[in-house]
């Protein structure tokens, strides 16, 4: 097939693609742009799980994309409402069309010669491969593996003559109703499954080895409800969202200050959910708030199931499966007749494709992020990576907005190449995700780009801080490279704090 070439090509039509998109349409109208994703429909992370209860863990009116309000008064939405709101905003800015569906790409290559990159994608229903080049490439992928999350090898495995089911892979047609389930795992998926599949369940275990630290929130928001009935609707939307974020952000920042303290709210708020009767040894994490994901309980439906005794937790090892459950290392056999591994995500960037520069792989363990929408040494690409302590999506519009001025700079200054260079050895420890301590994370190290130890190169997971970043401090910042020569820092746009801040929290 003849080669295509675009002016900018964006790898996935998940959340981030879409958003991506959009930004680009409303921004550099004149640009023309193609979506390679390599499933026969968008929505990404919304389209592939569809295990019983899949919904947000962050609230709606910061998971919206700023640009297009989240309606109704709903809080945390399953996952056909998100795939819908998504798919939705992409015929509304009219960017569906420009979606190839069905292409995994494998190859993706910069020229410095030929200034583009050149990809080739596998159509996966034709077996053909096709050929794109583009002037600027982004990565819209997420951070998992869609083709499999992580499972260990648990002993005894071959024994258990039951079901095993990971979230996902949920088979369309697995029938649970009066059967006992066990769930392993603690985090947001095993939070979701246990108190949604023991409303049909003879009985639901979650089996874990360490608790997390959990959150209940109601699942429809009375305020929001009331603001939409007397304010425009972008009005309440910004409202809502400007309140929401100062609450995360609240939250999180007094966590990292004062972690005894918060352990000490969340424990009680969960002691008052559970009851006296509870053996709050099951809720007690041994790491401080927000060293991992807090999880959101909705409607505190977790609890509910368990005062009904539809559902339980056992806090434990495994020893091994068995015929018909599993041993646990203190001798207790849980029964089962299937068993849903929530074990976790397996992390890998890009969806999985190696790039190169010039012929060389570039290898992203050995690489620094740029306002961690940039990495270091990779000309002409962006790459939208998401929060991992508040709304992903905050991240994605300001890192699609950041990316739109670059390119109309760009265009406007006749400059062809960009590219981030560190030449202060900036190089810290921590991953692209921050200092999260969660397993998956971990388990990844191998495969995630750095921080760097300052500047430009740290990341600071504070959402004030990079709009005022991505948003208003200038392009040419002494950090980039244009068509190959260091660009001098720029006097920064004035304004003051109030106009990051304003424009933050009310989108405008």
């Amino acid at each position: 097939m003849s080669n295509q070439h675009f002016d900018v090509l964006i790898i996935g039509a998940g959340v981030s693609g879409i958003g991506m998109a959009c930004h680009l349409k409303r921004e550099c109208p004149g640009k023309s742009f193609a979506i390679l994703e390599r499933r026969q429909s968008l929505g990404g992370t919304w389209d592939l799980f569809r295990y019983p209860g899949i919904r947000s863990d962050s609230d709606m009116f910061t998971f919206g994309y700023n640009f297009r309000p989240w309606t109704g008064g709903k809080v945390l939405a399953d996952g056909a409402s998100i795939k819908n709101y998504v798919a939705e905003t992409a015929r509304e800015h009219d960017v569906e069309r420009h979606i190839r569906f069905g292409l995994a790409v494998k190859t993706a290559g910069w020229s410095g010669v030929d200034k583009c990159w050149k990809l080739t994608a596998l159509n996966e229903e034709t077996g053909e491969t096709e050929h794109y080049t583009a002037s600027f490439m982004i990565g819209c992928t997420g951070y998992y593996n869609y083709d499999q999350g992580y499972k260990p090898d648990f002993p005894g495995e071959s024994d258990f003559r039951g079901q095993i089911v990971h979230p996902q892979h949920w088979p369309e047609d697995l029938d649970y109703t009066g059967k006992k389930v066990v769930v392993i795992g603690s985090g947001a998926t095993a939070i979701t499954l246990v108190p949604t599949m023991a409303e049909k369940a003879a009985h639901v275990t979650m089996l874990q080895r360490s608790p997390t630290y959990l959150m209940p929130l109601p699942s429809t928001d009375k305020l929001t409800l009331a603001l939409q009935k007397i304010l425009p609707e972008k009005t309440a939307y910004r409202l809502t969202r400007a309140r929401n974020i100062s609450i995360s952000r609240f939250l999180y920042q007094r966590s990292r200050k004062s972690p005894q303290f918060m352990r000490r709210l969340f424990l009680g708020i969960i002691k008052r959910q559970v009851g006296d009767t509870a053996d709050m040894r099951h809720f007690t994490p041994d790491y401080n708030p927000w060293d991992q994901r807090l999880c959101v309980v909705k409607d505190g439906d977790l609890f509910q199931a368990m005062k009904a005794g539809k559902a339980s937790i056992a806090t434990d090892h495994i020893d091994r499966f068995t015929e018909t459950g599993i041993r646990l290392k203190s001798g207790e056999e849980l029964a089962a007749d299937i068993i849903i591994p929530a074990t976790g995500l397996d992390i890998q960037m890009l969806g999985g494709i190696r790039p190169t520069v010039d012929g060389e792989e570039v290898v992203m363990k050995d690489k620094v992020i740029y306002k961690n929408v940039m990495v270091e040494g990779v000309p002409n690409a962006g790459m939208i990576f998401g929060y991992t302590n508040i709304s992903w999506t905050l991240k994605v519009d300001i890192a699609a907005e950041y990316l739109c001025r670059l390119m109309n700079l760009m265009d406007k200054r006749g400059y062809r190449t960009v590219v981030a260079r560190d030449t202060e050895n900036s190089r810290g420890d921590d991953t692209v995700l921050g200092s999260l301590n969660a397993g998956y994370i971990n388990r990844a190290a191998d495969r995630l780009p750095r921080q760097g130890t300052h500047g430009p190169w740290k990341s600071s997971q504070n959402y004030l801080e990079d709009v005022k970043i991505l948003r208003f401090e200038p392009i040419e910042d002494g950090y980039l490279e244009f068509d190959g020569k260091r660009s001098h820092a720029s006097q920064k746009e004035s304004g003051g704090f109030l106009r990051p801040l304003r424009s933050a929290l009310f989108g405008t």
